[in-house]
């Protein structure tokens, strides 16, 4: 497989798919945590890091267990099983990046807050290893698709926290101060980013 697929993977994942402005899943962090840009970098760094290997946990999973045509259960269908044992993957990497940031650096824990556990639910790290099984990846696809993507929402979450913090010394009017400028701003950028909808890659 040549190296053009992988880009086109990597940049789709980023910019063209962005998992939060264009597909608007992982809103509730993108919000939650893009008031500071330390913050921000850490939380793109966790999901990055689950998107990557839940990418390749969940492809090893599905293809070994679950699917009917790969698994080793000789042909058993178990794919209704496809997104409760994804959820437990996610689970279980998010406990481990928890206590890992917990250890290392307790002020970036204390400021992610409720976030950091909320990346269990984070539905854009599920729809990353769904799209992975939907679009027929392999594991290096998945793998390079997962990072791309969380890649992508770090993009879009540091973005956002800077533009935040610039907007904390600008004189916004009072109805529009905290999470209605940040929902504007969000729409802002969503729509600067539909603009990569019309690359061709090809």
């Amino acid at each position: 497989m040549d190296l053009g697929h992988f880009f086109v993977i990597i940049i789709g994942a980023i910019f063209i798919n962005n998992f939060v402005l264009t597909k608007f899943l992982g809103i509730c962090p993108y919000i939650g945590v893009s008031r500071k840009l330390d913050s921000a970098i850490g939380m793109g760094f966790a999901v990055t890091f689950v998107m990557s290997v839940a990418s390749a946990a969940t492809w090893v999973l599905y293809t070994f267990l679950l699917n009917p045509k790969t698994n080793i259960f000789h042909g058993t269908d178990l794919t209704y099983l496809r997104t409760i044992a994804f959820i437990i993957i996610i689970a279980s990497l998010v406990q481990f990046v928890e206590m890992v940031i917990q250890k290392t650096s307790p002020v970036l824990y204390n400021a992610l807050g409720i976030y950091l556990p909320l990346i269990t639910t984070n539905c854009a790290v599920l729809g990353v290893a769904v799209l992975n099984i939907d679009e027929s990846f392999s594991f290096l696809e998945s793998l390079v698709h997962g990072f791309s993507a969380g890649i992508g929402f770090t993009l879009a979450l540091v973005l956002m926290a800077g533009l935040r913090e610039k907007l904390d010394m600008a004189d916004i009017p009072k109805p529009l101060r905290g999470i209605p400028i940040a929902f504007i701003l969000a729409s802002l950028m969503s729509l600067a980013f539909f603009g990569f909808s019309g690359l061709s890659l090809n």
